[in-house]
């Protein structure tokens, strides 16, 4: 989880302690990191995919780009109503962030598509970890966060759809890493050449 050094403020919401609201805002400042990292991520395939099915991807990312970015706009929102200080700072946000920049530049839609796969497992997984942590603290953060991970479980599904065969199996095949699965997403791409 992300910490933040930025000074509080020296108020929190009625009813909750400052140390509930220090230990939430930083577990939402580190959604905060990963989901603006998420819209820069999408906006980035939006301008690289390439291939057959490229005006479809094309479209169906900027609606996500949109929708991620509110969403870095609620959470940050969120810890400013709970006396916090969001940083939005790409220098602060790389470095507290626990993961790999985005690796594919240039790609055909199926690797784009792989390797966002695997960016959504870890987004998602991390945004429900976030809301059983989140839920002892407070139920307002909390619906916020379950509101968050159901437009992103629909995205994720978006993204797999295109990569599903029709006897339900991903064509990633359970890859761990961006370039794993895009290369993986990618033989079906040649296959239907």
């Amino acid at each position: 989880m992300a910490t933040s050094s930025a000074k509080r403020g020296s108020y929190t919401v009625p009813g909750m302690d400052p140390d509930s609201a220090a230990t939430l805002t930083a577990l939402l400042q580190d959604r905060l990191t990963a989901l603006t990292d998420l819209h820069l991520t999408l906006k980035h395939v939006h301008w690289n995919v390439v291939g057959p099915h490229f005006i479809a991807v094309h479209e169906m990312i900027d609606p996500q780009v949109d929708d991620v970015r509110a969403m870095t706009d609620e959470i940050a929102e969120r810890i400013a109503t709970l006396g916090g200080s969001p940083v939005g700072t790409m220098g602060a946000m790389v470095q507290a962030r626990s993961w790999d920049d985005y690796s594919l530049r240039r790609a055909g839609t199926a690797e784009h598509l792989g390797a966002l796969d695997v960016v959504y497992q870890g987004v998602v997984g991390d945004h429900r970890e976030a809301i059983e942590k989140s839920g002892d603290l407070d139920p307002v953060s909390e619906d916020m966060l379950i509101a968050q991970a159901a437009k992103l479980e629909l995205f994720h599904w978006f993204v797999r759809a295109h990569l599903e065969s029709s006897s339900g199996e991903l064509v990633t095949g359970g890859e761990r890493t961006e370039k794993g699965a895009a290369e993986a997403a990618g033989e079906l791409e040649h296959d239907e050449d």
